[in-house]
């Protein structure tokens, strides 16, 4: 099957990509469904007429209240990224996840108790504490599944990631659109879609306990007996198998060379790591990448969609909100394929390239449209709002299988296990500013830019396809263990498309001789 076809960086055994290496994956990504489906509900849900009108929203105090309900998120989620780094590190991924479930689920059920009388503040406290949950998961998963992936498929497994955040962001828009087309205007309207984040939470915290944790952290710290047991049993393969043997040789080498370069176990040691030749451009490679993933603009349209619908002319909430959902198809749509067809078989770079031009265009055109056409947002859409409506379409199938989630495929892949926790955490929580950022700044900046939004964020998109062809190297197919032979010292090379059974060596790792097994 194409969809299946893998570039094997070393003969691989077929029983290494069995079924449990799936499971695993999709249960650690589950947490993903809790981000995606409140990206996409919550500025829907806000948004009705029962909830603005049981808090007193008015058209002055929109724009600051909206503000405070989506950035909240943010904030919790930033400082859930860098807290849970200690913790993740000391008692590893598996509870690092389950302690995640723990918080976001406690957050929802505050979402639950605002009322006219208590006001808006236990919302405001859910809204930061539930983003303290998935800050900590979007630290630990993404680096839980590349420790466990086999090169070959360690794009598309990262990518479940994405996949169910999409997923859970599909079911908020249409869970939106239901509760608006069929339920009276009252409190039961807005609270079906709080109360639903407690399903996808609660199964998180479930499946948890279903995890093994990774083989590459038991080695680090020095558990080797249970982490060739774990190694084992993810691979279907016996623990004296040369392919573990292999793969288990590669991580002690690595790990040999770390503790050679290190300043220690240290929090304070591990920190001026990051910061020696040959990690710190991944580091700010990564960074930079996060500033333009959400420099496209997909959290603007995510978070304040009905928003974005009607300054191109889609007249009404409902009608905003179908649309809405129309769009979380295409992007649901559009991230399978980068899944499935696109991640390990094309790799990292082309996408990212490719996605940036046509996404960046795309938002350009929409910003022409409108400062054209002027919309007015009333019940007949001019044939340029309809251009508009599509090219937005345009966008997200050029957006979801390239930026949506392959700068977390990088950013789980390159570095070092002795400093990889510290880098997702620190890189994580940048992430979330930049979200905080956008999704505080999105309802200023259609009210005193208009058009000029989507023309700002079409020509930063472009500016990051820019930055992707000069500065960020092809990591598909390379092990783990083998990331420093492409980045060595100084800024990254642009070396394109690592060859399938040979990489490039610097000499800074002990070679390991492949045999078929």
């Amino acid at each position: 099957m194409v969809a299946l076809t893998k570039v094997e960086d070393r003969p691989t055994p077929p029983e290494v990509y069995n079924w449990k290496v799936y499971a695993y994956s999709i249960a650690a990504a589950f947490g993903a469904m809790l981000y995606g489906y409140d990206s996409a509900f919550i500025g829907g849900t806000i948004a009705l007429a029962s909830f603005q009108e049981e808090f007193g929203i008015t058209a002055h105090n929109s724009a600051a209240i909206s503000a405070n309900i989506v950035s909240g998120y943010q904030a919790g989620a930033f400082f859930g990224a860098l807290l849970s780094f200690p913790f993740c590190e000391r008692f590893g991924r598996k509870w690092t996840l389950l302690l995640a479930a723990v918080f976001f689920d406690i957050g929802a059920i505050l979402h639950l108790v605002p009322t006219a009388h208590t006001g808006l503040a236990p919302l405001y406290i859910g809204r930061v504490v539930g983003g303290l949950g998935v800050g900590a998961i979007s630290l630990v998963t993404p680096i839980y599944i590349a420790e466990i992936s086999p090169p070959a498929i360690r794009g598309r497994l990262v990518g479940l990631y994405e996949m169910l955040l999409q997923i859970g962001g599909l079911l908020g828009f249409w869970i939106n659109y239901a509760v608006s087309e069929t339920l009276p205007a009252n409190r039961t309207q807005w609270l079906i879609p709080m109360a639903i984040q407690l399903i996808p939470g609660g199964l998180l915290f479930f499946l948890t306990f279903a995890l093994i944790e990774t083989p590459r952290w038991l080695r680090s710290k020095g558990r080797i007996e249970e982490a060739d047991r774990n190694l084992s049993r993810i691979r279907g393969l016996s623990a004296s198998n040369t392919y573990i043997l292999e793969e288990n040789a590669m991580t002690d080498a690595q790990l040999a060379v770390e503790a050679n370069k290190s300043y220690g176990g240290s929090f304070s040691g591990r920190l001026r790591e990051l910061f020696l030749p040959g990690v710190r451009n991944r580091l700010l490679m990564c960074f930079i990448l996060f500033l333009f993933q959400n420099g496209t603009g997909i959290n603007a349209i995510n978070y304040y969609s009905p928003t974005v619908f009607k300054s191109i002319g889609i007249a009404g909430t409902n009608t905003g909100l179908f649309t809405t959902g129309i769009f979380g198809i295409v992007k649901n749509i559009a991230t399978a394929v980068w899944l499935l067809f696109l991640i390990d078989r094309f790799g990292r770079r082309p996408l990212l390239i490719i996605g940036a031009i046509v996404a960046g265009f795309c938002m350009l055109y929409i910003g022409g449209e409108i400062a054209i056409g002027k919309p007015t947002g009333t019940a007949n859409i001019t044939k340029g709002g309809i251009s508009a409506v599509a090219f937005i379409y345009i966008w997200t199938a050029a957006y979801g299988p390239t930026w949506n989630g392959t700068p977390w495929v990088i950013t789980a892949e390159i570095f070092p296990q002795h400093v990889r926790t510290l880098a997702q955490s620190l890189l994580s929580a940048s992430q979330w500013i930049w979200q905080f950022v956008i999704a505080r700044a999105t309802p200023y900046m259609f009210n005193s830019m208009g058009y000029g939004t989507y023309l700002f964020f079409g020509l930063l998109t472009l500016v990051g396809g820019v930055y992707v062809y000069f500065f960020v190297p092809e990591t598909a197919q390379v092990p783990i263990e083998k990331m420093d032979e492409i980045f060595g010292f100084g800024p990254p090379s642009n070396i394109g498309d690592v060859e399938e059974n040979s990489i490039r060596s610097k000499g800074e790792v002990t070679q390991i001789e492949v045999t078929p097994t």
